[in-house]
């Protein structure tokens, strides 16, 4: 059995506790109390906060911007710390999962790698490529799990379209396109905020290079347009160098919508014998589904819309993700999705991209 330990309940922390656990509402107390485990061989254990309301199980303060706000929560099972250093120290602890702003990854990713813990971190790994190096040659001198929570390639639609590049099913992948845009958020406003976050590029744009890089390998070279701000992107239209010169790829993203779309991602894939696309976003605090996973084939059936594994939960995705999060600490292999290497890989792609979009140039990624 795995054993987690989830350092920092903002909304992340909260969404991992939800992905993790099942519940029961208890009319008596007005609580929910944890049922079980919806991981197998896995279930967390501990958290820690120093906010004290939220250590009482108070947790209807958060609210993202996704899924339901927080509820009051009945926290007997589980050990509760509020410095996240006691955690670290408790030697019933498998796996930390560190959900915290991005600019206290590498202190806290560093203490629990020197604790002999393994680890998994919200994306990004960081924002400073330095500290991203440091932190994956700790784990790996250590001989520890280092792995990092990018959580899209366990959503469904972003699921199927791996499957059927890497099962060559529909032929070779020819060509694709992705989109993931927002409008300015509140946490831009401030100039000391968006640095920390890393822009928009590093932000919210990073999903895209890790699910690039996870669909067709890193690029070679990036050639980017778009806007810069203190060095972070902004908005970015990237095209993707690859060896072989009929791959095209190219993607859309950052944080200048208009207010009214506060959220929307999707892809076409552009196989052999198959085309595959998704769209959804939110328009006016409306989730809405303008393309749903279509497969169109030259043979068969022409247009279907495949039927979807994993579950139906808000948070399914991250069920899934700590999922295999366990299975890589029993098996001893980091799982390839979640490996600090590959997020290190999308961090480096966020640079070069700026770079690519300061000089105007085509740029190598190193």
């Amino acid at each position: 059995m795995v054993r987690i330990g989830i350092i920092g309940l903002g909304f992340m922390g909260m969404t991992h506790f939800e992905g993790a656990n099942r519940f029961k509402d208890d009319a008596k107390s007005g609580r929910r109390r944890i049922t079980g485990s919806k991981l197998k061989n896995g279930k967390v254990t501990a958290i820690a906060t120093r906010n004290p309301k939220k250590l009482d199980g108070d947790w209807r303060s958060i609210q993202g911007n996704f899924g339901p706000p927080g509820a009051l929560n009945d926290l007997s099972s589980i050990k509760t710390f509020s410095d996240y250093h006691d955690l670290l120290a408790d030697p019933d602890i498998d796996l930390v999962d560190i959900c915290l702003p991005p600019d206290q990854h590498e202190q806290v990713v560093l203490e629990a790698v020197k604790a002999g813990k393994h680890v998994i971190v919200e994306k990004p790994i960081s924002v400073d490529r330095k500290a991203a190096d440091r932190m994956v040659a700790a784990a790996e001198k250590a001989r520890v799990h280092l792995m990092v929570a990018h959580v899209l390639p366990f959503f469904p639609e972003f699921q199927f379209a791996l499957s059927s590049v890497a099962s060559g099913k529909y032929g070779k992948l020819r060509a694709a396109h992705f989109r993931r845009v927002i409008a300015p958020p509140v946490w831009f406003a401030n100039p000391a905020d968006f640095r920390k976050a890393g822009g928009a590029g590093v932000d919210l744009h990073i999903h895209d290079n890790h699910f690039i890089s996870t669909l067709c390998g890193v690029p070679k070279q990036v050639f980017s347009q778009g806007s810069v701000i203190e060095g972070f992107v902004n908005h970015v239209h990237s095209n993707y160098v690859y060896d072989d010169p009929e791959l095209a790829v190219s993607c859309v993203s950052g944080g200048i919508a208009a207010k009214g779309l506060e959220f929307a991602h999707g892809f076409e894939l552009f196989l052999e014998d198959a085309t595959i696309a998704f769209s959804a976003g939110t328009y006016d605090r409306e989730w809405i589904v303008d393309r749903e996973l279509t497969l169109i084939t030259n043979k068969g059936r022409k247009v279907t819309s495949p039927k979807l594994k994993g579950g139906s939960e808000w948070c399914s995705a991250f069920t899934a993700e700590l999922q295999t999060a366990v299975n890589g600490v029993n098996s001893g292999e980091t799982p390839e999705m979640l490996s600090g290497t590959m997020a290190r890989d999308a961090l480096k792609l966020c640079y070069a991209e700026a770079k690519s979009i300061a000089s105007g140039r085509l740029v190598k990624v190193s």
